[in-house]
């Protein structure tokens, strides 16, 4: 399997699916600005958002995957699907009481997530009642872990990676279309997702059929393979989501400040989100099984080389997303969400919060990264301290800088305990003898610089004026941000390209 192709692929379908979800944002934006409705929305989608991603797309995968690799590379596919059956049983049970315990008790979800939202009461009830709808969600979406987790492991990446979407064109729907027949119209929002969430799973377990792979009724929670899950299932939560968790707390702590906040800091995490759900989830998804073969065929050259290709991937993509960020903030929220009810201010306060995400995005992806070199071995216990530390890190940011930054120091925050994450994993990774830089790595770095270098004074030329921005009708902004893109794309490219770099360079065969 060639992993450049491989991370091409799930990129594209990556890239389709954002692009939709900024549609989607637009279309959200246009209907209802940034105000008590979004927040409302915001807030309920953001706690079955983040347990997805702790039991789903993070504890549950990175605990799932390695034993599921290591039995097919072992024990062979009726044990493997035996393996499958009693996963899938044991988590729909699961997951199944977690979304009753979630719909009885929405309103001590409420007031715990956005204690702030009490003293509106309407704001806080409207919370509630779209809580109460959008939380199986999380059900839905485990589910939909599992099944990608299989079909990741035999190598089958692109449906997976287009699965979501569907979750796009559900509350694209929704909004554009359903929301004038609901009362308050926002309702249509957590339908949409719920309706989303119905149709990614539907198109999971299709693609398990196929594969000969689907589920099937099997309660053995005492299963030696289940329990090795559970087990690291734990620790794993806190581990691999602690970006998720200081999120949730950033709401806690959003919501007190003025209206809209909450609003604002989604807006720019959307934005965020574009190359880290590009690159970091791709190249995750890519890594991992065959991190985890290297290490069950005792192969550590062969892991540490797959890790050091990851992490120069990492740097190469990563780091003109995050310098594009910074630059285009303005065009780029302008020519997104600059519509309707979204105003001026809006816009100035989305970048406020952009411009401190984008001075941790690197690191955000980094570690998406670098935990893989603990999780596909089966080692919790080394990230999940370098969790706990990172968080307490992070609260502690959150306190020094909301004063005077207020929603922008929230995201400034998360970037900065990123980074901090980021640098102690790799510590832990060199010191146990895990990971051992290739040769060439100081060359590699001073030409990715003056790449960067290029192209980040090409784009800030180019952009002109951010007052500009506002004012453009939405051809022109689209065209001019176009350019500016495409631009900046050439020139950071052509300047590899002079420098040396080659795609051949690139293409790394996995397990």
């Amino acid at each position: 399997m060639n992993l450049l192709k491989a991370l091409l692929s799930v990129s594209s379908m990556t890239l389709l699916s954002r692009v939709l979800g900024f549609v989607r944002d637009v279309v959200i934006a246009r209907a209802f600005g940034a105000g008590a409705a979004t927040d409302a929305f915001f807030v309920a989608f953001k706690l079955p958002n983040l347990l997805r991603r702790l039991f789903a797309e993070g504890a549950f995968s990175q605990a799932f995957v390695p034993i599921l690799a290591e039995y097919r590379n072992q024990r062979g596919d009726q044990a493997t699907h035996q393996l499958v059956d009693r996963v899938a049983t044991v988590l729909f049970v699961v997951l199944m009481l977690i979304s009753l315990l979630g719909v009885i008790g929405a309103p001590l979800i409420v007031m715990v997530s956005a204690p702030g939202f009490a003293a509106v009461p309407d704001k806080f009830a409207l919370t509630v009642e779209l809580t109460r709808i959008v939380f199986p969600y999380i059900l839905f979406m485990s589910l939909v872990a599992l099944a990608a987790g299989v079909l990741n492991t035999w190598s089958r990446f692109m449906l997976p990676a287009f699965t979501p979407v569907l979750l796009n064109i559900a509350m694209i729907l929704a909004a554009a279309f359903a929301a004038p027949w609901f009362d308050p119209p926002v309702l249509a929002l957590a339908w949409g997702a719920f309706l989303g969430g119905i149709m990614q799973l539907t198109l999971q377990w299709y693609g398990l059929k196929r594969l000969g792979m689907l589920p099937r009724w099997d309660w053995a929670p005492r299963d030696e393979g289940v329990r090795r899950i559970l087990k690291l299932m734990a620790p794993a939560a806190l581990g691999v989501s602690v970006a998720q968790i200081s999120l949730l707390i950033n709401t806690i702590f959003a919501s007190f400040l003025e209206s809209g906040s909450v609003s604002w800091l989604y807006y720019a995490d959307r934005l965020m989100e574009f190359p880290a759900g590009m690159l970091g989830v791709a190249l995750g998804t890519i890594l991992l099984p065959s991190l985890a073969k290297h290490y069950a065929d005792n192969d550590p050259g062969q892991y540490s080389r797959l890790l050091d290709w990851g992490l120069r991937m990492t740097l190469i993509l990563a780091a003109p997303a995050a310098v594009g960020l910074g630059i285009l903030a303005v065009p780029l929220i302008a020519t997104l969400f600059h519509y309707g009810e979204f105003t001026a201010r809006d816009v100035v306060m989305t970048q406020n919060a952009l411009l401190a995400y984008a001075v941790g995005l690197v690191g955000l992806i980094l570690v998406k990264v670098l935990a893989l070199g603990f999780y596909a071995r089966q080692n919790i216990k080394t990230p999940v301290k370098i969790a706990l530390f990172t968080l307490l890190a992070t609260q502690a940011m959150n306190l020094a800088f909301i004063w005077h930054l207020k929603h922008a120091g929230l995201a400034l925050a998360i970037g900065l305990g990123a980074c901090l994450n980021a640098a102690i994993l790799y510590y832990h990774l060199r010191k146990k003898d895990i990971y051992q830089p290739q040769p060439g790595w100081a060359k590699y770095l001073l030409k990715l610089g003056l790449a960067l270098a290029v192209m980040a004074t090409g784009l800030y030329i180019a952009k002109g004026p951010s007052d500009t921005w506002l004012h453009y009708d939405i051809v022109e902004r689209i065209t001019h941000l176009g350019l500016l893109v495409t631009g900046g794309a050439i020139l950071y490219f052509l300047s590899l390209w002079l420098l040396g770099f080659r795609l051949r360079q690139f293409r790394r065969q996995g397990a």
